[in-house]
Formats: structure tokens, sequence, C-alpha cells
């Protein structure tokens, strides 16, 4: 099988996730495939609405399958096939996994044009702090820092 004929492979899997998820009514249209060496590692749909949970979109429901199946918080070497370009949530939480690419179907405009629309969210990020629409009061600042210098000197700190 050629390489487009195996991102074709995952990215049609991801794609039958999404609609599955609706015709079954469990969620909103996205589905994710995290693989690795050309083999599913994980596999999942939007959960948002079946969990009641706001994190629990297709591309992290399916990062954290595939932590939990390797035992790692480090997918390097994994790609993730999603059937929509990932939201900023999602988009954070691939870098964070250190996943090595990804492959996208429907752009963030498609999803905007469907009611899902994260473009005031990257708007808010690029906003100084005091100009926000949820307001943010740093407090307990140096009390916090204790843990930040447990962390900096102790023997079992992981970087990630």
């Amino acid at each position: 099988m050629s390489e487009t004929e195996l991102h074709n492979k995952f990215m049609r899997i991801a794609i039958r996730l999404s609609e599955q998820n609706v015709s079954k009514a469990l969620g909103g249209p996205f589905g994710a495939v995290i693989v690795k060496d050309n083999k599913i590692i994980a596999r999942s749909a939007n959960k948002v609405t079946l969990k009641n949970d706001p994190t629990a979109h297709a591309e992290v429901s399916a990062i954290r399958l595939a932590c939990r199946k390797l035992k790692t918080f480090d997918l390097s070497g994994c790609v993730i096939y999603t059937s929509c370009e990932p939201c900023p949530m999602c988009l954070s939480a691939i870098y964070w996994a250190q996943i090595d690419s990804i492959y996208y179907a429907n752009t963030k405009k498609d999803a905007a044009n469907i009611g899902f629309n994260d473009s005031f969210i990257y708007d808010e990020i690029a906003m100084s702090k005091d100009k926000r629409k949820i307001a943010m009061h740093q407090i307990m600042n140096r009390e916090a820092k204790s843990a930040f210098e447990l962390w900096e000197h102790s023997a079992m700190k992981t970087n990630y």
C-alpha cells in the first residue's frame, strides 16, 4: 500500500467515526485516529455531550486512549488523523503529546459554517489579559512558587 493510500485509509476511519457519532446521536461530527508504525493505536469520536465533558473532543479523547495504551505521555512517532482541523485546545494537546504530524479533512472554516466557530478563542489568546472576556486575577504567587521550587530540585522530576 502506498503512503497516500495509507493516509487515506486512516482518514477514512476518522471520517467514519465522525459520521457514526452523528448518526447514532452520540455527539458532534468529529473523529480522530492515532497511528504509530502504520498501526492504529487509538481512535475516538467527539464525546463532549455524551460525557458532559467540554474537553472530550475526538483528538483529546484519542490522545488519552493512546497514552494509556502505550503507557506514556510522549506520543513521538505517532501521527493523528482527524476529520476536522483541530481547535485551539486540541492543537495544544497534540503539541503537548509531541505527535509528529497532523492530517485533517474539514477546515476550521468548514466547522465554523456549521456552528463550531473557535476564532474567538484565537482572538482571546492574542489579547492582553485585562481585555479578555473571562477575567484573570493572579493571587498568592509567592506561596505557589514553593511547589515550583520543590519540582526544580526533585529527584523524581520528569521533563515533558
